[in-house]
């Protein structure tokens, strides 16, 4: 039985067994809850702890996360490059009786400061949800042995100053929809959950920046900006879960990245509270500034191994005068591909540029994500034009002589907004219309590499043929506009034939994407996932420096221990 499995089947023991407190559950916005509140008036629930509960649960929990960890850092793997002299400390985490110390003292300065409520759960199925995620590539067996749920930068300090004092792992929990393990929880320790830090704190209008916590949507944030008419708006969006924090840390894009670049390039300062609880500020607040270090270069894109990102001030822009969608057909993924590229090299201010192959098209139709529209199963190109009306004009005749030169189909335009919404959520649903067709058994493998343009249609020709190839059911899509692409594949998890076809099949993109001169992941960042690709990618002398800064701002390697690079 695996670890996983086993672990599972400790939670639905310990529930019927041990006495624990309800988990501190946060219902989506607007939903009402058992009282007839809603997410405006929240309800807490008051838990019932005693010391042998907590024993017990963490007992369970944190043999098998520390255990793992002890039994990982025995011998590296085979052919492993190592990055750590023989004098380099091997962490040591906290035993389960300082693990209860820490629960404890959390909770007694966090109630000393004012709050009643308990910021902490330790129930099974909140444990669990902490841990795996059924949308990620890998799932590290362990669990956290507890959640914790601050309301503010200074619960956070808390948090973090008294696990630093134990050597108690954290790691950082917002939206919780990355894709390489990124917030597993392979040592134990505590996963910090923002869900109640999702507020705006301070909008300046007049300088087109807001200050915002780490568990607001990117959504929910232009939702509210749309709702006072500020004519302006947060223009990086992946997947519609997503949140500002974890955005921030795996430096993320989406779908305007082309015109509007990535997650760094809109960070103006942030707020973070270090691994011994010390909070800093990054900046100050002007949009440009040369003064020492660019430390928001350190944490965007860290995930959580250097420090908890609390607050961030983020620039806004202009909501454009202008907007136009549309779609284009091609008789094959390499056309569609030339065309991409073609637009980029011209230079066409496009909006955003993405593609799907056949496969992904008919797994839209079939998921019926986007019913009653019905679209044509081929390569196909989503584009989307914003700016002045004759500047959309402009670029919409010249992005169609690219895509007719590279046998691309007639244009299929929206004719109004809800149209647009309509044809857009065709690429934004990919991935959940993926997830829909799966069968009992069976998981989707959703991983991403980047390279430059003139390489992108070779590199796509090739992964889509070698899927076929291997007979899986795959697809190809992606931020082609930045050079960016996906491949998802659906699998029977229980097979390990197919398993080591995937495997196979997605090593030899990421490989592929190296020899191009590209990266092994353009936007879901590395996580547990790709340590192995990254040290290829940048060599053990980068990976070096890395780890450099890490022991620097985290000597005990409590701060998300095992992403990005290995433990000593």
């Amino acid at each position: 039985m695996s670890t996983k499995h086993y672990t599972r089947r400790l939670a639905s023991a310990w529930r019927r067994t041990v006495s624990t407190c309800t988990a501190v559950e946060k219902p989506f916005p607007g939903q009402s809850s058992s009282t007839g509140r809603t997410w405006a008036e929240p309800i807490y629930h008051h838990p019932r702890w005693s010391g042998r509960s907590v024993f017990a649960l963490t007992a369970s929990a944190g043999a098998l996360g520390f255990g793992l960890a002890a039994a990982a850092l025995q011998d590296p793997p085979k052919g492993a490059v190592m990055l750590f002299d023989s004098k380099t400390p091997t962490p040591e985490y906290a035993n389960l009786r300082e693990m209860e110390a820490t629960l404890r003292e959390i909770r007694h300065e966090v109630s000393s400061k004012g709050e009643e409520e308990d910021i902490i759960s330790t129930d099974p199925d909140d444990l669990h949800a902490h841990g795996y995620s059924e949308w990620s590539t890998v799932n590290p067996d362990g669990l956290p042995v507890a959640v914790a749920y601050p309301r503010s930068t200074e619960q956070v300090a808390i948090i973090a100053k008294i696990c630093h004092k134990y050597r108690v792992p954290i790691i950082p929990y917002s939206g919780g929809s990355s894709l390489e393990g990124n917030f597993s929880a392979p040592y134990g320790g505590i996963s910090v959950d923002f869900a109640y830090m999702d507020q705006i704190i301070q909008f300046n209008k007049e300088d087109m920046d807001i200050v915002v916590q780490p568990s607001i949507g990117w959504q929910d944030l232009n939702e509210q900006l749309s709702n006072i008419s500020s004519g302006l708006f947060f223009p990086i969006d992946p997947g519609p879960s997503a949140k500002i924090g974890g955005m921030i840390g795996t430096n993320c894009s989406g779908t305007n990245a082309v015109k509007y670049g990535t997650m760094k390039d809109w960070v103006i300062n942030l707020t973070v509270v270090l691994a011994d609880g010390t909070i800093i500020k990054t900046r100050k607040r002007p949009r440009k500034s040369s003064a020492g270090y660019n430390l928001n270069g350190i944490f965007v894109g860290s995930e959580g191994t250097l420090g908890l990102v609390t607050e961030a001030t983020l620039k806004l822009t202009v909501i454009p005068e202008d907007f136009s969608v549309a779609v284009v057909t091609f008789p094959t993924i390499r056309d569609a591909a030339s065309a991409a590229a073609g637009v980029m090299q011209a230079g066409i201010p496009v909006a955003a540029m993405e593609i799907m192959d056949e496969v992904q098209m008919k797994v839209v139709n079939l998921g019926g994500a986007t019913a009653p529209r019905v679209w044509k199963e081929s390569p196909t190109l989503f584009f989307k034009f914003s700016g002045t009306k004759a500047g959309v004009q402009e670029n919409i005749t010249r992005v169609q002589g690219i895509t007719k030169a590279n046998k691309g189909g007639n244009f299929e335009f929206a004719k109004d907004q809800l149209e647009q919404k309509l044809l857009w959520s065709a690429r934004k649903e990919s991935l959940w219309s993926m997830l829909a067709l799966r069968k009992e058994g069976e998981e989707v493998w959703s991983t991403d590499v980047a390279v430059p343009f003139s390489r992108l249609a070779d590199i796509i020709e090739v992964s889509k043929k070698e899927m076929d190839d291997l007979g899986l059911f795959a697809s190809i899509l992606g931020h082609i506009g930045d050079g960016n692409f996906h491949e998802s594949i659906i699998y029977n998890s229980t097979k390990k034939d197919e398993r080591d076809k995937v495997e196979m099949c997605v090593t030899n993109m990421v490989n592929r994407a190296l020899e191009m001169e590209g990266t092994c992941t353009g936007e879901h960042s590395i996580g547990w996932g790709k340590k192995a690709s990254l040290l290829k990618e940048v060599g053990p002398e980068t990976l070096a420096v890395m780890r450099q800064i890490k022991m620097a701002l985290d000597p005990l390697w409590i701060m998300n221990p095992g992403k990005i690079m290995d433990l000593p």
